[in-house]
């Protein structure tokens, strides 16, 4: 099924969206965030590392496991993570309170982030809020102690969240080359992960011509499992067809392929002038790909500082619905 919802104002900008960053790596994806201006969500920093936690650019901020840890961090023991973050609970359901949809942002393969996670994602389950993880996976030199330690914490996300999001930090090799820097490499998984979150968040919060409605949103995530995320960028004359098609397509893809989706949900972000044609070619390209049945519903968010470009980012979910079972994970070619 397809939707084109009509934009109207009654529920646009009601619903209350928090992001949290657990750990180091979900903490520096966070500042990455403020940094960008992302709108519309309330940032909270959870770490067990007292030095960096004061270091966040997040208002709001939660000391994991000030017993377990003396806030000197985990040590990259998910154990520890695990229970600085239970030791802490009722400071992050006070932290959570009011939240109708919670980002869980994540790196995995340490301590704070891969046993923390699991936890806040349950509180905020328990809560009665739509769950959204997305996380980053190691780099393969960082070890296969930490390789298997983020699986480990995948496996455990994966039973808790509505939609788990991965980006695999490997894959940015393929992306930057040789030349590409450590930091930037970083700086570059933060800068996906911040996408992936503006992406859906945008939709709900920020005005255009087509808002969608907290509901919409919840239909195409709620306990959907691992999901696929893409986002495409280009300009000129195929600007839309062009974006959409990178969106969804990807060579650092293992699956590169949104066919089977039950659920997509499409952020077409342009400039004032676009067109209905240019909305129909890209909304049309997605459908194609999904599956047959797949409810697909879209918004568009108006920036004036994207000049010529169209920015698309797609988040196809339900796939093991449809009796196909993968591993989700990001487009990290366009951003």
């Amino acid at each position: 099924m397809f939707e084109l919802l009509d934009g109207g104002t009654a529920s646009c900008g009601t619903a209350r969206i928090k992001v949290v960053g657990i750990g180091g790596g979900g903490g520096n994806a966070l500042n990455t965030m403020i940094n960008c201006n992302l709108q519309g969500v309330d940032f909270i920093a959870a770490n067990t590392d007292a030095q960096a936690l004061r270091a966040s650019l997040a208002p709001a901020k939660v000391q994991l496991g000030g017993d377990v840890t003396r806030g000197l961090g985990a040590g990259s023991d998910p154990e520890v993570g695990k229970r600085a973050a239970i030791e802490t609970m009722d400071s992050m359901r006070t932290a959570l309170s009011g939240a109708d949809m919670v980002f869980i942002t994540a790196g995995l393969g340490g301590g704070t982030g891969t046993g923390g996670a699991p936890i806040v994602a349950e509180i905020a389950r328990s809560m009665g809020a739509l769950t959204v993880a997305v996380v980053t996976k190691p780099f393969l030199f960082e070890g296969k102690k930490r390789e298997r330690q983020a699986e480990e914490g995948l496996a455990e996300l994966k039973k808790i969240v509505d939609t788990l999001i991965v980006i695999p930090n490997q894959r940015l090799l393929s992306v930057g080359g040789k030349t590409m820097s450590l930091l930037e490499a970083f700086k570059r998984a933060d800068e996906i992960l911040y996408h992936a979150v503006k992406g859906i968040s945008d939709l709900i919060m920020v005005p255009g011509l087509i808002n969608l409605d907290f509901a919409d949103v919840r239909s195409i995530m709620s306990e959907m499992g691992l999901a696929l995320m893409g986002t495409g960028i280009a300009s000129g004359e195929n600007r839309a067809v062009e974006a959409a098609q990178r969106a969804i397509s990807s060579p650092l893809l293992e699956d590169n392929s949104i066919q089977g989706a039950r659920g997509v949900l499409l952020n077409i972000t342009e400039g004032p002038d676009i067109t209905l044609f240019e909305v129909s070619e890209a909304s049309t390209l997605i459908q194609g790909e999904a599956d047959d049945d797949a409810n697909i519903i879209f918004g568009t968010v108006i920036d004036e500082n994207m000049g010529d470009e169209i920015r698309i980012t797609v988040i196809a979910t339900g796939f093991e619905q449809g009796g196909k079972k993968r591993q989700g994970t990001a487009n990290v070619s366009h951003l």
